[in-house]
């Protein structure tokens, strides 16, 4: 017989055992790697400090640094604004259970396809001859192509929010799909406007989709460097860029150090969104 004081452990164990060789062995070896020394040709096993006094004085860092949490910011506002409104259109507006879930899966169509392939798709439409500006020159709206649509940050931001509205609209959509009915018609029947039931009911309620949905875009765009090397046409560049550059080099340790900082940079604005969860949940209660 198994002690039942074990059992909790036993059933968390194959998740623990994962988790370690996935996510903390890796994460050890990194942070190990990162007080190493490399010439580009050769590592040495040591404990120095020099990459992250390298990583943390160099004001490209923090230029790029700035640039990544600008990608970030806007995607996710974008992602933030589109999923919470279709979210809302498919759960309040349509009623039919088998039209919801119709609609839901006509939005992930889209990623029955490679994320390179969705990525590239956008070249020949935004690009110079493309079928955008063929189409508004033929309408006579330009004389000229629009330069800006294809190679700079705007394709950068466009390609993002491509790619990962689904992600902040999926947590959106389960948690307001959640929020009883019966709550919205006392709200009505008490006479609030549809304002005010969108402020005090349907966005306090659906906080924690807005959150994973937040973590999940921030995170996803901060790790990302192929759109923006891909979409910018090597105008632009972010964190993730400098490593994959370092990497390229041979100089791992560095890429390590850079990598250590990034995860630091992506969990400062996790913690600030966690953050404001347990805020707003305590100004619920």
């Amino acid at each position: 017989m198994i002690n039942k004081d074990w059992v909790p452990y036993l059933q968390v164990a194959p998740l623990a055992i994962l988790m370690a060789l996935f996510v903390a062995i890796p994460l050890a070896v990194l942070v190990t790697l990162s007080f190493w020394l490399s010439d580009g040709i050769s590592l040495t096993p040591a404990f120095s400090f020099d990459n992250y006094k390298a990583v943390l004085t160099s004001a490209i860092t923090w230029k790029l640094l700035l640039a990544t949490l600008k990608f970030a910011a806007i995607t996710w506002a974008l992602t933030l604004v589109i999923g919470f409104t279709c979210s809302y259109f498919l759960v309040f507006h349509v009623k039919n259970l088998k039209w919801q879930i119709a609609l839901f899966l006509l939005c992930t169509i889209p990623f029955w396809t490679s994320n390179v392939i969705r990525m590239i798709s956008w070249v020949p439409f935004l690009g110079k001859e493309g079928l955008f500006n063929s189409f508004l020159m033929a309408l006579g709206i330009i004389d000229r192509p629009l330069e800006f649509l294809l190679f700079s940050d705007f394709a950068v931001v466009l390609t993002y929010v491509h790619l990962f509205t689904l992600f902040m609209m999926v947590p959106i959509f389960n948690s307001m799909a959640k929020i009883s009915p019966s709550v919205i018609e006392a709200a009505v029947d008490a006479g609030a406007s549809p304002f005010m039931i969108l402020k005090d009911i349907i966005i306090p309620l659906t906080r924690t989709g807005i959150a994973l949905g937040s973590i999940f875009v921030v995170t996803l765009v901060m790790g990302d460097f192929f759109v923006v090397r891909v979409m910018s046409g090597g105008q632009s560049a972010n964190i993730a860029s400098a490593m994959k550059n370092n990497i390229d080099q041979l100089y791992y340790p560095d890429a390590a150090a850079m990598a250590v900082f990034l995860i630091v940079a992506v969990l400062v604005p996790i913690v600030v969104i966690l953050r404001i969860v347990d805020v707003r949940a305590e100004l619920a209660r």
